[in-house]
């Protein structure tokens, strides 16, 4: 009976973990307004990927250059195609729609336990309304 026990637990400590896909919608009009990811900031653990869904025509995920952890790779989807990203390196990284990058249609996908890196959206070249959105992301997740 010992021996059942023990074995039992060993295969329960070896089952893998599997990665969660988190699902991310981008939509005309949401909750905070038009144009927007929803949800517009993700939190993900190392190893899980984010799918992000369009919703509408002339809509696409990618990464905001000079918006992502050292040693990530960037990824660029398709216009009016789902794309599904495995993030492996901790830290935050910034993702736009192509078209619609200058009314603000952005959201953050952070990798890992750590909060919102703030100075990359300090630091990051963008328009008025994205970052302005990455403003609220951040003030969101304060309160």
């Amino acid at each position: 009976m010992r021996i059942a026990t023990v074995a039992l637990a060993l295969t329960l400590l070896a089952t893998p973990t599997f990665a969660a896909d988190h699902q991310v919608k981008m939509l005309l009009s949401g909750d905070a307004g038009p144009t927007v990811f929803e949800p517009s900031l993700v939190q993900v653990a190392v190893g899980d990927t984010v799918t992000f869904i369009p919703t509408a025509t002339m809509q696409n995920a990618e990464t905001i250059p000079g918006m992502l952890p050292t040693g990530a790779v960037p990824f660029e989807g398709g216009i009016n195609e789902p794309v599904t990203v495995t993030f492996d390196v901790p830290g935050t990284y910034g993702i736009e729609c192509r078209k619609q990058f200058g009314i603000g249609m952005v959201a953050l996908v952070v990798v890992g336990d750590a909060a919102v890196d703030q100075t990359v959206v300090a630091e990051a070249r963008l328009p008025f309304r994205a970052r302005e959105r990455f403003m609220e992301m951040i003030e969101a997740t304060a309160q």
